[in-house]
């Protein structure tokens, strides 16, 4: 399968390291714990910043379908559209994407509990490196003292990611925001206890079951990600590991 991204020696490519490989590892069960209750404190609010839409679903699905249980004030802003996902397809050209993507999230945030309209920056996808100025600068306008703001870690290894995760470690930093960083790519291309992920940060939220479900069915609403596309022969752009990685019962955040 073709290189989907690079960022120096993190590799985004194939199906990656496998669910297997990850729960065999003892680090995943010693991980410090932590508790919907103190990641987002009463009063608090959860920004979740999303490069693509998808990766609020991934980063934190389970978490905004506990949150938005106990009725926890959310917000979610959309970065991209992400309308550079299917390159040179057919079946799936940019202005398909346009509309496609941003129903497709509505839908998956609605399927946990999340019944709310995304605030979406329209900044292009795959471009954001060299924006994060901009971007932080919008993000500045969006975030309040508050508020928890949960978005891809800074060493993701997609450049979108990293560059959303700059961006608003420069706007939590200014707004007093607490700042909580969550690895998507890094579980494709890091192996267990690899040394280049902060593990000393990494604190564990498990899931309760009806969370579990929730995030699982999410997920499935983004047709565009999950299905082959016949006109370029290409797979699908979650590979069968990303999937079960959200099936996950817990997730990972960088605190």
């Amino acid at each position: 399968m073709e290189v989907v991204e690079k960022e120096g020696d993190r590799v985004i490519h194939g199906d990656g390291t496998t669910e297997d490989e990850w729960h065999a590892w003892s680090g995943l069960r010693q991980m410090r714990t932590s508790f919907v209750e103190t990641l987002v404190p009463a009063g608090g609010r959860a920004v979740v910043v999303a490069p693509h839409p998808d990766d609020e679903v991934l980063a934190v699905g389970g978490l905004l379908a506990q949150l938005a249980r106990l009725g926890s004030a959310i917000r979610v802003i959309a970065v991209t559209d992400g309308t550079a996902s299917h390159r040179g397809s057919r079946d799936w050209p940019v202005e398909r994407l346009v509309r496609e993507r941003p129903g497709e999230s509505r839908e998956a945030l609605h399927r946990l509990g999340v019944d709310i309209e995304p605030i979406r920056l329209g900044l292009p996808d795959g471009g954001l490196r060299g924006l994060e100025t901009l971007l932080a600068d919008r993000l500045l306008t969006l975030f309040d003292r508050q508020d928890v703001v949960f978005t891809t870690w800074r060493g993701d290894g997609h450049p979108d990611h990293e560059a959303t995760g700059h961006a608003c470690a420069f706007a939590a930093a200014r707004t007093g925001a607490k700042l909580v960083e969550v690895p998507v790519w890094a579980w494709h291309w890091a192996a267990p206890g690899d040394k280049r992920l902060p593990w000393l940060r990494a604190r564990r939220l498990d899931l309760d079951a009806q969370a579990c479900r929730r995030k699982q069915s999410a997920v499935r609403a983004f047709a565009s990600q999950i299905e082959a596309d016949a006109s370029t022969g290409r797979p699908p752009i979650l590979r069968p590991t990303t999937l079960a990685r959200a099936a996950r019962p817990f997730e990972v955040f960088f605190t």
